[in-house]
């Protein structure tokens, strides 16, 4: 009973250690699509402003979803800029870049979240972790529409 228990823990660990990144790599995403929403410029700046608002508002409401997740396996959520930026695959917005490039980076940083919701989801469910995989799996929906958008807007 005791290995089973240790077992458990780990899992929850390596589990915890995954939503730490993909907290890390969403609140990072978060941050650069709400500055490119204050810095767009030109000719779609309306449509952008607006697009940009509606994403960053979506994920900032599930940063906390994934915080508590963290939280309700025994870990503790990473909390400072610097923890955060060790543990995120995405580099920070540049706010000088024109609209069609801003639409790029963030295409980009969707695909990077993407990928971490994936590598959550598979070693959720190889854990028996539902509730993870299930946390993930409604995020991954989320941030696959957030591309489809952005894709659509660049074509």
């Amino acid at each position: 009973m005791a290995a089973s228990k240790a077992s458990a823990v780990d899992h929850d660990k390596k589990v915890a250690h995954e939503l730490s990144k993909l907290l890390a790599d969403s609140y990072t995403l978060y941050q650069k699509t709400h500055g490119y929403h204050w810095n767009v410029t030109g000719p779609t700046f309306s449509s952008l402003h607006a697009l940009f608002m509606e994403q960053y508002t979506e994920m900032w409401n599930a940063i906390d979803d994934i915080a508590e997740r963290i939280r309700a396996l025994g870990e503790l959520a990473p909390q400072s800029g610097s923890a955060l930026g060790n543990l995120t695959s995405i580099k920070d917005g540049d706010p000088t870049l024109s609209a069609e490039d801003m639409l790029k980076d963030l295409k980009s940083g969707h695909e990077t979240v993407i990928a971490t919701l994936k590598s959550v989801v598979e070693l959720s469910e190889e854990v028996g972790d539902v509730s993870s995989a299930d946390l993930a799996t409604q995020r991954l929906t989320a941030h696959e529409k957030h591309l489809w958008m952005i894709k659509a807007t660049l074509s």
